[in-house]
């Protein structure tokens, strides 16, 4: 993405590479880190639902969840209203499960079922931090070891509710952060650094990876009356994990592992 003073615009060649489905009633996409979903102030190609409306020249797209700006993985944008509405529908149901891999600090040799409410930090700096914390929304989180190197896992995610930062907060209250998160990792002083200065030296040398290492491999719309056999997309893992697992972890992924 070409940089820019604030950030990164997007160009229609790049999303016509993330493109994963595309039919007449939705357009499934392959989000890199860094990529904001929701509108910004910097124009319709700094945002993947802005940028999605200006490849399709349409006036509206529907995005029934979203991930983070620092999240990889898949992104579902409905193009017909009527579908829009029943992916909405769905989500409210509880009729959808997303599936995520990650790159987590630390050595996990067994499953390991994270289970706590999650509610407002009482005692952060950054207002949207959350914490495992009485009072909270009730979440339940599974992570699934699937290799180790170099002082990491490789995990696959199940969460089993949707709050918001989910599977950083309880990666993190397992003892076991998500590579380079700067929320939740070794000090929250990082983020604060990174919104005024972006990414500097001195996160490049406490942070192994510039972004999260949280990647949305699977979106599954489950079977229903809505749709009798269900809707499943799925995103191949962005290259910089991919990388880092060769490089820093000493293994090559294997995409089987995504099939259990």
């Amino acid at each position: 993405m070409p940089a820019t003073a604030w950030g990164w615009d997007i160009t229609a060649e790049e999303l016509s590479a993330w493109i994963l489905d595309r039919t007449p009633e939705w357009l499934v996409v392959n989000k890199p880190g860094y990529v904001v979903c929701h509108p910004s102030k910097h124009g319709p190609w700094s945002s993947l639902i802005g940028a999605c409306r200006e490849y399709l020249c349409v006036a509206r797209l529907h995005m029934p969840f979203r991930l983070d700006r620092e999240t990889s993985g898949v992104v579902v944008l409905a193009i017909d209203p009527k579908i829009g509405k029943r992916m909405q529908q769905a989500v409210q149901n509880r009729r959808v499960r997303k599936r995520y891999l990650a790159i987590l600090h630390g050595e996990i040799r067994e499953p390991v079922e994270a289970e706590g409410a999650i509610g407002k930090h009482s005692d952060s700096q950054i207002a949207m931090r959350r914490a495992v914390t009485t009072g909270g929304q009730d979440a339940r989180t599974r992570f699934i070891p699937l290799a180790q190197g170099g002082g990491y896992t490789l995990v696959r995610v199940e969460p089993a509710t949707g709050r918001l930062h989910q599977i950083r907060v309880h990666a993190a209250h397992i003892g076991h952060a998500v590579a380079g998160d700067k929320v939740y990792g070794p000090d929250e002083a990082l983020y604060l650094e990174f919104v005024k200065r972006g990414f500097t030296e001195r996160l490049a040398a406490e942070l192994p990876f510039r972004r999260q290492a949280l990647h949305c491999f699977e979106a599954a719309f489950l079977p229903g009356p809505m749709w009798p056999e269900g809707l499943c997309f799925r995103a191949p893992l962005a290259d910089d994990m991919v990388r880092f697992c060769r490089e820093a972890m000493g293994i090559r992924w294997e995409p089987a592992w995504e099939e259990d």
